[in-house]
């Protein structure tokens, strides 16, 4: 996919989607991070958010990005979001940047992603912020979960969209 345009939204630039580089990394870091205390803020207390993030780390997302089909999107230059999937259809990662929320690039990522696992079931651990909008893409809760980070309870949920035969 080299320089896919989409999430347009009306009077805005488009949304240029293209893989990963390893010289993105820093840069996922910062906006992984200031996302979740701003967007997800609303769900989460402080405690859970911080626990959430003081395990990111460039190393472990570079990895997790390194294997997986991922994708960064990209508006006039500024790096507004990215996601990632495996080829199991599992959806690692998707993150908007918290000043470009509702444009339509968490879904222009999504969409390009399961394009890129055409026959597989899609999964996702969604949070409670994001579980809406996965509703809204066909996806349904297979089960509520509790995980542990840094001895912190976060609640998420374990969502699957299965394809038509």
């Amino acid at each position: 996919m080299n320089g896919q345009q989409n999430g347009i939204s009306p009077g805005e630039s488009p949304v240029i989607l293209r893989p990963y580089a390893p010289e993105d990394c820093q840069a996922l870091c910062t906006l992984l991070i200031n996302t979740v205390h701003t967007v997800n803020a609303a769900d989460y207390t402080p405690e859970q958010l911080y626990a959430w993030t003081s395990g990111v780390s460039a190393a472990a997302l570079h990895r997790a990005l390194s294997a997986h089909y991922s994708l960064v999107a990209v508006r006039q230059g500024e790096i507004v979001g990215f996601g990632d999937i495996d080829e199991t259809g599992y959806l690692d990662h998707l993150y908007v940047h918290h000043a470009h929320q509702h444009r339509g690039i968490a879904t222009a990522l999504c969409d390009a992603l399961e394009r890129h696992v055409p026959d597989a079931t899609l999964t996702t651990h969604a949070s409670i912020t994001a579980r809406p909008f996965f509703e809204k893409r066909g996806y349904a809760v297979v089960r509520a979960q509790q995980v542990s980070r840094k001895g912190i309870l976060l609640s998420n949920f374990v969502m699957c969209k299965a394809r038509p035969r």
